[in-house]
């Protein structure tokens, strides 16, 4: 890995992130959207439900957003012939996806950024965490859906066949989080499963800061989170291929 060429390709991903208006809508006003909609949803009720899914859905919406676009974007540079030019360069596998890893992982930054700064700030989102940390565990959410739509691009042949992954490995994670039935009262063997799913780990973090200013749980979610942010790098470069078959 040379650190030149890794910024190289970052640089070029995020010059082509903001040449794609539409994208870039996508990235960073679609999480706020969704967010401001479900507050809607569940303004005239009584209780304090969206203060109850607000935390969980800053962890969903960036992870999906940003799996689906990293997932499709990767693949199209295969599919396009750009990876194997790329890689005939004195560059690697690995300088190619910590290069989309970083690029993307600044745009998750800003569009964590501005969900946490909608959700607290305008929609009244109340938690008893330091906002600062909820932003956190927000940026590495988006960064994990980008490592796994890294990883998954690997396996598909055309975006469909891309976008078709997330039924696959985002929808289970979704029902399986604790953002609708509280992970302890799942089936034993659902729970078994929540336990080794990253966004498990996100959604308890998320969760956490809304009932307590303790943040020791908070850092060791966050760090499993972490761990599968690494793992999906790994094992995309050792799976990514230079074009499509």
């Amino acid at each position: 890995m040379t650190p030149r060429v890794t910024l190289a390709v970052a640089a070029r991903v995020l010059t082509q992130i903001r040449r794609d208006h539409r994208t870039l809508a996508m990235l960073l006003v679609l999480p706020c959207l969704l967010i401001s909609l479900l507050w809607w949803m569940f303004h005239d009720l009584p209780g304090n439900s969206f203060d109850r899914l607000g935390p969980g859905l800053l962890a969903l919406f960036p992870f999906i957003v940003m799996f689906l676009v990293t997932s499709v974007t990767t693949l199209r540079e295969r599919s396009g012939g750009t990876l194997e030019r790329l890689l005939s360069m004195p560059m690697g596998k690995l300088d190619f996806l910590l290069g989309y890893a970083l690029a993307f992982g600044l745009v998750a930054t800003v569009q964590s950024v501005l969900a946490v700064a909608v959700s607290v700030g305008v929609l009244d989102l109340d938690i008893a965490g330091p906002v600062w940390l909820l932003t956190l565990v927000a940026v590495a959410d988006a960064v994990l859906g980008t490592a796994l739509g890294l990883f998954v691009s690997a396996f598909a042949r055309t975006e469909f066949q891309a976008v078709q992954f997330m039924p696959a490995l985002v929808i289970p994670q979704l029902l399986l989080c604790g953002l609708f039935v509280p992970r302890t009262a799942l089936p034993d063997v659902l729970e078994a499963i929540s336990n080794v799913l990253p966004l498990s780990y996100a959604v308890d973090a998320m969760s956490h800061l809304v009932v307590s200013s303790t943040t020791g749980e908070v850092w060791r979610d966050l760090a499993v989170v972490v761990a599968f942010v690494l793992a999906g790098l790994a094992l995309g470069a050792a799976t990514l291929r230079r074009r499509t078959a």
